[in-house]
């Protein structure tokens, strides 16, 4: 009964917490990204083992160089796919009706009753990203506030976190699981992030070659989408079909659609990705949709992309404490986690 009421507090409290922790977990999420690329600008930099003035020189100029790549992928979004995703917002309607009227000549033709009920709803679809989208637009100072003091704290933070418990073995062990979870995130995000980009840019010049509208603002949904497990990656595949199936003068522009975009998903997602991140992610396919599911109804599409770092965490605390370490099992792909780090 205890559980029960905790659990329904605890989600109570993420829920209307949300306006404070998808701001917070957003501005981790890129502070993360910063510090990712930074550290591969460190390692083709001299100097990056040296504590020296020029050490500390060259280690400033990777961060810079971090928030110029990603500030330029802002610049690329707003002069380029923005305008791209406002066109095709508004055609969404006209895209509607001429699903509907496909489905209904193609049940005329075949004889077969088909619920139209059953069609995505492109205009609920773009509401709701757009809300989630907006949702973040309007936070952005507050996340450029936490940003900022992240970079301030993280010289820090590790010394904060060796002298907060006056025992010194269970000090070892939450520096360790900090540690453990700082690497596999940090290797998660690169590893994710190169593969998405990878995707979207094929997923771009398939899409130009074949000559389907808005091949930019496909891309870029891909790439996106590719963070959020599964799901995102058969919404990217599905949504530029049913446009190209719809708009095109004949079914031969969505089979050419769905055909490349299936096929880079099996090559970037099925084989390349858990080759490069199958060190990084030891869970189970369940645990992520559920994991995905839960995220999703308490924070939306934000929660989406959040969902497997937040589960990662999960899973790394819980491996390390004898009362939690079955969770960590449940969680696992193949039952087998991480020893617990028992320092003396």
């Amino acid at each position: 009964m205890h559980t029960t009421i905790f659990l329904l507090l605890m989600l109570a409290f993420l829920w209307l917490g949300r306006s404070i922790f998808i701001p917070f977990l957003v501005a981790l999420f890129l502070w993360y990204m910063i510090n990712v690329i930074a550290d591969y600008f460190r390692q083709i930099l001299p100097y990056k083992n040296n504590t020296s003035f020029l050490g500390h020189l060259f280690d400033w100029a990777s961060r810079i160089l971090s928030f110029g790549a990603i500030g330029f992928t802002i610049y690329l979004f707003a002069t380029h796919i923005h305008p791209m995703f406002a066109q095709l917002q508004s055609a969404l309607p006209v895209l509607q009706d001429k699903l509907l009227s496909a489905m209904n000549y193609l049940s005329g033709s075949l004889g077969i009753s088909v619920d139209t009920h059953i069609l995505p709803n492109f205009t609920q679809i773009a509401a709701s990203v757009g809300a989630s989208a907006a949702s973040i637009v309007a936070s952005v100072g507050m996340i450029l506030i936490y940003i900022l003091f992240l970079f301030v704290e993280q010289e820090t933070f590790r010394n904060k976190m060796k002298n907060l418990f006056a025992n010194k073995r269970q000090s070892k062990k939450y520096a360790y699981i900090i540690e453990s979870v700082d690497k596999n995130m940090k290797r998660y995000l690169f590893m994710k992030t190169i593969i998405s980009g990878l995707t979207g840019l094929f997923a771009y010049a398939w899409l130009r070659m074949i000559g389907l509208e808005f091949a930019g603002a496909w891309a870029f949904l891909i790439f996106i989408m590719n963070y959020v497990p599964t799901i995102g990656s058969i919404t990217a595949c599905v949504l530029p079909v049913l446009f190209a199936l719809a708009v095109g003068p004949s079914i031969h522009l969505a089979i050419l659609t769905a055909v490349g975009l299936i096929a880079l998903e099996i090559i970037f997602g099925n084989i390349l990705d858990p080759k490069l991140t199958g060190k990084t992610l030891n869970l189970s396919t369940l645990a992520i949709l559920v994991n995905l599911v839960f995220w999703g109804m308490i924070w939306g599409v934000i929660g989406m992309f959040l969902s497997v770092p937040l589960l990662m965490v999960i899973f790394i605390i819980t491996a390390q404490f004898d009362s939690t370490r079955p969770i960590a099992v449940l969680l696992s792909e193949n039952g087998k986690i991480p020893d617990i780090r028992d320092d003396e």
